[in-house]
């Protein structure tokens, strides 16, 4: 297995959340002192919680984001919920600075993070660190002709660190007997912002191609060259725009792309929500990291049938203490209404999210209780 997060980075920290068009906004409330809503994984009554928080982070969470702040808007009503898609390691920095009340990232807390969030928590048990949004990372491309492709991990590994740069190249025609496959130039697109998708794809290939990729995991690309993208969208809309392009993405953002089915075992697994709930499903919870800490250490070499191992596992990460009673309030009530049966079937719907399960559900819900305001 190979835990989440290696190593440490230089930040700019960023103390506010952007005001752009990125923002997303539900309901209008005044910031009402009003006590958080009951514990159980429900919906929060209309009349228990009002008042407003910000949150940034994660672009991959953008369309579930949407889908959770319309509905809980639709059961809270006088609560506000903004969040900025500006990218986990954004959202991260913001956290720990104290310039959002939530963050959403596609990479847990690393070392050098965690003692600052819980430094800004007031407590090593107070940081809550869930996972709320399971997905696999698709490994797109746009070539043209080729509808179906097959590649093993090694394979993948050396089309991203440019060692293998046509399409007809002999190890792509071995993963792929009998497809024709044109002498095309291929042109990787990865992430030009610091994020947590590359940081999970990069995990994988550390995992599971072995010494045929010779970077540490990171969540800065650490291969010159090739086409860079802002965003989650902009490396979609790179692949889309180019012919011969391949990049990674979030699988519910990929659109009509082409989608690789990745070697596991002796079988070829195609990005679906099913077989990324089967990887996290067999994985475990990294320990000795805090009370409400639920951070995963992944199996990304995994060669179980039907596991997918370029799995985007989200977190949210909040405090269990606000000096702010309203915005524990409503910290409490979103998250609350994030990880229920409703919330996690309205992020599938718009998403196409794997649902946690409800073993899962009774193991964060304590985490989500334990939020509140301070005194």
């Amino acid at each position: 297995m190979n835990t989440l997060r290696h190593g440490s980075r230089a930040r700019l920290a960023a103390v506010g959340v952007a005001a752009s068009g990125a923002l997303l906004l539900a309901g209008c409330g005044a910031a009402n002192e009003t006590a958080a809503p009951p514990a159980g994984g429900g919906a929060p009554a209309t009349s228990d919680v009002s008042g407003q928080i910000s949150g940034a982070g994660a672009s991959s969470q953008q369309a579930a984001m949407q889908a959770w702040i319309a509905a809980f808007n639709s059961v809270a009503p006088d609560a506000t919920v903004n969040y900025d898609p500006s990218g986990s390691g954004a959202g991260r920095d913001q956290f720990v600075a104290s310039g959002v009340q939530f963050a959403g990232s596609d990479a847990a807390l690393d070392d050098e993070e965690l003692p600052q969030a819980q430094q800004r928590c007031g407590g090593v048990d107070n940081v809550v660190q869930i996972p709320v949004y399971i997905s696999p990372i698709a490994v797109v491309y746009n070539l043209q002709g080729v509808n179906d492709l097959k590649l093993k991990p090694a394979t993948v590994a050396k089309i991203f660190n440019r060692q293998i740069t046509t399409w007809n190249d002999p190890a792509i025609a071995a993963d792929n007997p009998g497809v024709q496959l044109p002498a095309t130039a291929i042109t990787p697109v990865n992430r030009s912002d610091e994020s947590g998708t590359t940081e999970n794809f990069t995990e994988y290939l550390a995992a599971a191609a072995g010494a045929d990729w010779p970077h540490e995991p990171s969540g800065d690309w650490p291969v010159q060259g090739g086409e860079a993208a802002q965003g989650t969208s902009g490396v979609v809309n790179a692949v889309k725009g180019g012919q011969g392009t391949i990049g990674y993405a979030d699988e519910s953002q990929a659109g009509e792309l082409g989608k690789v089915a990745v070697g596991v075992g002796s079988e070829f697994v195609p990005p679906t929500p099913e077989a990324a709930a089967a990887v996290v499903e067999s994985s475990q919870r990294v320990e000795g990291k805090g009370k409400y800490n639920f951070a995963i250490d992944l199996a990304r070499d995994t060669t179980e049938s039907g596991n997918y191992p370029i799995v985007l596992v989200s977190y949210q990460i909040a405090c269990t203490t606000y000096a702010d009673q309203a915005q524990g309030g409503v910290v409490h009530a979103f998250l609350n209404y994030v990880i229920s049966e409703e919330g996690q079937q309205a992020a599938a719907d718009a998403a196409g999210s794997a649902p946690i399960t409800d073993a899962q559900r009774g193991q964060f819900q304590p985490a989500v209780d334990a939020i509140s305001a301070g005194s």
